[in-house]
C-alpha cells in the first residue's frame, strides 16, 4: 500500500495513536480485536526502535463524563513516561498543544493510529498536511464503522498526502 518513500527516521517521528478507548473500539471498530492487535505490534516496535509514542484521548460529548469504558483498551496501555493528551474535539490539533509538542520534539513525521479512520485519523491527516507534517497512516491500525468508508479513505484519499501501509509493512521498515 505504500505510495511514497517509507524510510523512517526515527530521530524526527513521532507514532500518534488516537481514540483508541474501550467504548469507541466496541462501538466504532468492525474487527476490534484485530485492530488492538496491530496498534499493539506497531506500539512495540516504535518503541524498540526508541520512536515516542502519544496517546491522544477524547473527552468531549459522550466522553466528557468519567465511565471505566472511556480509559484506553488495556491491549495498548502507554508505558511508564508516555504523554497522554486529551481532546474534547474530533481532531487531536485543534483543541490541545499537540502541534507545539510535537515541534519542541524534534517530530515532523507522524505514524497516525486511530478509531475512527474517518473521525480522528482524517481530522489528523488533513491538519497535518495544512500544517507540513509528513505522516504513515497504518491501515490495518486504524478502523471505521463504516468499512467502505474505511477502505475509501486509506485507499483513494490518505495516499494523495501521505503514505499509507499496514503495521507489518512499517515494521519492515523500521
Amino acid at each position: 500500500m505504500t505510495q511514497q518513500a517509507t524510510g523512517i527516521d526515527s530521530d524526527r517521528t513521532a507514532v500518534l495513536i488516537m481514540d483508541f478507548q474501550q467504548r469507541i473500539i466496541a462501538n466504532v471498530a468492525t474487527e476490534p480485536v484485530a485492530v488492538v492487535e496491530n496498534a499493539a505490534k506497531a506500539l512495540d516496535g516504535a518503541r524498540r526502535a526508541g520512536i515516542p509514542v502519544i496517546y491522544v484521548v477524547h473527552r468531549g460529548g459522550p466522553f466528557a463524563e468519567y465511565a471505566p469504558d472511556v480509559e484506553l483498551h488495556q491491549g495498548v496501555a502507554p508505558s511508564e513516561g508516555e504523554l497522554v493528551i486529551t481532546k474534547v474535539r474530533p481532531g487531536p490539533f485543534s483543541t490541545t498543544a499537540l502541534d507545539v509538542t510535537l515541534r519542541e520534539m524534534g517530530r515532523d513525521n507522524l505514524v497516525i493510529m486511530g478509531v475512527a479512520t474517518s473521525g480522528c485519523v482524517l481530522s489528523s491527516v488533513r491538519w497535518a498536511v495544512d500544517v507540513n507534517y509528513r505522516f504513515i497512516v497504518l491501515s490495518d491500525a486504524c478502523s471505521d464503522g463504516d468499512p467502505e468508508v474505511h477502505r475509501v479513505l486509506t485507499e483513494k484519499v490518505y495516499p494523495r498526502q501521505g503514505t499509507v501501509m499496514t503495521t507489518d509493512e512499517f515494521l519492515q521498515a523500521l
